[in-house]
């Protein structure tokens, strides 16, 4: 599948505006600080990120960089739902 066949898949492609969140910690372990699930998910879809850019970095190609911006995406997302989030609870800026 060429660069520009996968771009075209993509874009017709619905956006559901769902989230999905990874493991926290354990169901009995306590976290010593209140926590927003959102900080996580943005968390975890930027180390994604990070891990598919390096991954391009180390062998280019069409694929790669696809795997690399729908991370990039993920991660853009997650950040714009808890920047939403945090205004809306009164702690942005």
């Amino acid at each position: 599948m060429s660069a520009k066949d996968l771009k075209e898949l993509l874009e017709h492609l619905d956006d559901t505006h769902e989230l999905v969140l990874g493991a926290v910690a354990e169901p009995e372990a306590e976290l010593p600080f209140p926590v927003d699930e959102l900080l996580f998910c943005w968390r975890d879809a930027a180390g994604e990120a990070a891990c598919a850019f390096q991954q391009w970095r180390e062998r280019p190609g069409a694929a790669a960089y696809a795997v690399y911006r729908a991370a990039a995406d993920r991660a853009d997302a997650a950040q714009a739902a808890l920047s939403l989030s945090s205004a809306e609870a009164g702690l942005g800026r």
